[in-house]
């Protein structure tokens, strides 16, 4: 077939974000890839840039959540290319977040059912539970992703193939990045590099990204309309996590593109409890773990009803929810929530 002028724009408007924010993602992936390369050449500057390292790995976690949410690329292929290189960053192929957190916590929201609670061993706001919880999260989100998987490989061959690629590639492109660092660096050396250039910092995004979800819901109220959720709105830590700290607003409009939440985020405000939305998050985990054990009025109280003070009549389950395929399983790049 001949290609005209038409299929070639055609073509090359598919690799164009679909909103023009998103080549500041474009940027920051470029950034990680670019800082991880320059470690892989001079490990000598490991321990100066080592902490720039973790954040690009969170802000790669950020970046997946938002691609799930509202896919990066018009195009279905770009979408899986995009999906494959921002999960070596983050730890884990993107396609997890489609049970655990489009279809799941999404609709439960810190209530029996969801997997992320974050009540479910205690109702303390401790150091000890936040610490913690990403160990008890990621044992109880495993068995979504295991039912989501089990019910693609029977009802959506394509869908099912997909998580597949994506599984092989992220595992294969780690035991590539590891391969690499041996040949160049040696044996020590070399585990050396690749631990604190991807290792770690993959394990460091899985659990800051988990923790703030913590953050987020601990005492607040999933039964009410806007006090479900806690919010930092500084502008410092949004601009570097792509506005992830607004929190509130992500819940009520899923489906908007991280750049608008802003705006979201200002016509909501008025209408959520004042004890939910905090400016910086430095000073919220100084006064909630290092003042509060001391002055308890510092810390975070409930505000309005309870996780777990289900309505009269209904029983308290733990039980996580069960999770299906929904629309993910005509989806191109498995990267759109219900």
């Amino acid at each position: 077939m001949r290609i005209t002028p038409e299929h070639s724009v055609s073509n090359w408007s598919g690799l164009r974000p679909s909103n023009d924010a998103d080549f500041r993602t474009l940027l920051w992936l470029g950034m990680a890839m670019a800082l991880a390369g320059l470690l892989y050449a001079r490990p000598d500057l490991i321990v100066w840039l080592w902490p720039v390292s973790l954040y690009f790995a969170l802000a790669c976690g950020t970046i997946a959540h938002n691609h799930n949410h509202c896919p990066t690329f018009r195009s279905a292929g770009a979408n899986q290319v995009f999906s494959s290189l921002v999960s070596i960053f983050y730890g884990y192929p993107t396609f997890g977040w489609i049970p655990t957190h489009n279809m799941n916590h999404h609709r439960y929201v810190n209530r029996a059912g969801d997997a992320t609670i974050g009540w479910r061993h205690s109702r303390k706001h401790s150091l000890a539970v936040a610490l913690t919880y990403f160990f008890v999260s990621s044992y109880w989100q495993s068995g979504p992703i295991r039912e989501f998987i089990a019910k693609a490989k029977e009802r959506s061959p394509s869908l099912y193939r997909r998580i597949l690629w994506q599984y092989a590639i992220f595992i294969a492109v780690h035991v590539g990045l590891l391969a690499i660092a041996l040949a160049l660096h040696g044996v020590w050396e070399g585990l050396f590099v690749y631990g604190m250039v991807f290792l770690l910092p993959c394990f460091f995004a899985l659990w800051a990204v988990m923790t703030l979800n913590y953050e987020q819901h601990v005492h607040a109220d999933p039964w009410s309309d806007h006090n479900h959720s806690r919010s930092w709105d500084g502008r410092l830590l949004n601009f570097l996590l792509f506005n992830n700290g607004l929190h509130a607003a992500h819940h009520e409009a899923p489906g908007t593109h991280w750049s608008k939440l802003r705006n979201v985020h200002e016509a909501l405000a008025h209408k959520i409890d004042n004890r939910l939305i905090h400016r910086g998050i430095w000073p919220y985990l100084v006064r909630q773990y290092l003042l509060s054990p001391l002055l308890p009025r510092l810390g975070t109280v409930q505000v309005g009803r309870a996780a777990y003070d289900q309505p009269d009549g209904m029983t308290l389950v733990l039980a996580t929810a069960e999770v299906e395929l929904g629309e993910a399983g005509t989806n191109a790049e498995m990267a759109r929530g219900p």
